[in-house]
């Protein structure tokens, strides 16, 4: 298999070595640059990442042995390959303690070169294709399909679709639990990085203040806690895509640097000055109305032009009433299988309560729904009474003074708000709460 272009760097102090090996790596479709210093080895490591590392053990006054843990401090998932002249047992266990990933005596042919080269890149390929199986087992979801009877949502796939194979940046509108993150997985994987690392970042999820961290990363001794360099997770992504969640959240302050990152490729790691770049897409998703966010100085207007170069807005599952019984079908088959079960379908009764519901929560309380239907469901059909209460007309739902929990008279309040409310910030300003109160509310009761 021959690998695909690869960067790579070059430390030696010999003006012909690194010449032989830039030539010969080059003429094989690499990029190379080439240092003869730790030193100019350190800041062009810092200064873009590189997927792999010639490294002589003799560097003038300087040992390359120490420049092996360096590197990888400043460019996480770098292979290194020893070369030195000075071959022994013991230098070629201490390198690989040290983190290289191969070692290679001098003098070395040009053969010995490409199977290094080979073995570094088909060591990298798997890393990620492991990190990519890994996340989907965290992530266990059906498969996805974006069949639909609705014309709206025909025309965001379409556009998808046509989008993905550009490096555009490209910004999902939709309400919460309405598949922007399935959307946006399936552009990495119709993309042509879809080789390459798919990273997912709720921007919620953080802290305002730890959030820079988690994205950009931070040295060690940055703050408080940070005992090691982190990479971050846009380096983690390099040549791959960085789907951002609900970037509506991000705060004012880590906005710019976004921006520099979405117009330049360049940020700065917490505590480390030292300018670095990355080939990485950006995908982004809001169900906030960022016009109005700019209108009301809560979002920069500049930001949000650089993320919606392709804007793709996806209707909320209560305008597709002819898709909720074909994706509860689906689900349905999925679910039964992850369970081990066996279902014929749902009763005519149940069909139309699914298709009657208004489905505050999206696709995401569909699935939810049927979740729990096929976990507690003992016959082959699933009938209204193995479906919420939440979906009962309001006659039939839980009221005050009711033998139920404060807990379900929330859960229905919170649905019940949700389904008239235009934005999730009109349903936190009716029900008295912030936004992240609320999102924290949805996702405990699955909304």
């Amino acid at each position: 298999m021959n690998p695909s272009p690869l960067k790579i760097l070059v430390v030696d102090d010999e003006a012909n070595i690194r010449k032989t090996l830039s030539v010969y790596l080059e003429t094989e479709g690499h990029a190379v640059s080439g240092v003869s210093s730790f030193q100019d080895a350190l800041e062009e490591a810092r200064r873009r990442p590189f997927d792999l590392a010639f490294v002589d053990l003799r560097l003038g006054a300087n040992d390359g042995m120490d420049l092996i843990p360096a590197l990888l401090a400043a460019s996480p998932g770098l292979k290194i390959l020893v070369i030195t002249a000075y071959a022994s047992i013991d230098t070629a266990v201490e390198a690989i303690r040290r983190g290289a990933t191969d070692y290679i005596p001098k003098p070395f042919t040009p053969a010995q070169i490409g199977l290094a080269v080979r073995k570094a890149f088909e060591m990298r390929a798997l890393e990620q294709r492991v990190a990519a199986l890994q996340e989907d087992l965290v992530r266990a979801r059906p498969e996805i399909d974006f069949a639909s009877a609705s014309p709206a949502m025909e025309r965001a796939v379409a556009l998808a679709r046509q989008a993905a194979p550009s490096e555009a940046t490209i910004l999902l509108r939709g309400e919460s639990g309405t598949g922007k993150s399935a959307l946006g997985r399936a552009i990495h994987a119709w993309s042509r990085r879809a080789d390459g690392p798919l990273g997912v970042v709720s921007c919620p999820s953080f802290p305002a203040e730890l959030l820079e961290s988690e994205l950009f990363g931070h040295a060690k001794g940055a703050f408080t806690g940070a005992v090691r360099d982190f990479p971050g997770r846009v380096a983690a992504c390099e040549g791959g895509t960085l789907f951002l969640d609900e970037i509506g959240d991000l705060s004012l302050a880590l906005q710019p640097k976004i921006l520099r990152f979405v117009q330049d490729k360049e940020y700065e790691r917490i505590g480390d000055p030292t300018p670095r770049r990355a080939d990485v897409r950006l995908i982004a998703a809001t169900n906030l109305d960022l016009d109005r966010a700019v209108k009301e100085g809560r979002f920069r207007e500049d930001l949000y032009y650089r993320l919606a170069v392709i804007p793709i807005d996806i209707p909320p599952l209560r305008d597709r009433p002819d898709d909720v019984e074909a994706l509860a079908n689906r689900l349905l088959a999925f679910h039964a299988r992850a369970n081990h079960r066996a279902f014929a379908g749902f009763t005519d009764e149940a069909v139309r309560l699914l298709r009657g519901y208004s489905w505050p929560g999206n696709v995401r309380e569909l699935r939810n729904v049927v979740e729990r239907a096929t976990i507690l469901c003992r016959t082959d059909r699933i009938g209204v009474e193995f479906l919420p209460p939440g979906l009962l007309p309001p006659e039939s739902a839980p009221a005050l003074g009711d033998r139920v929990s404060l807990e379900k008279l929330e859960e229905q309040h919170i649905r019940r708000v949700l389904a008239t409310a235009k934005s999730l910030q009109e349903a936190a300003d009716i029900l008295g709460i912030d936004q992240a109160t609320l999102w924290r509310r949805r996702k405990k009761y699955g909304i």
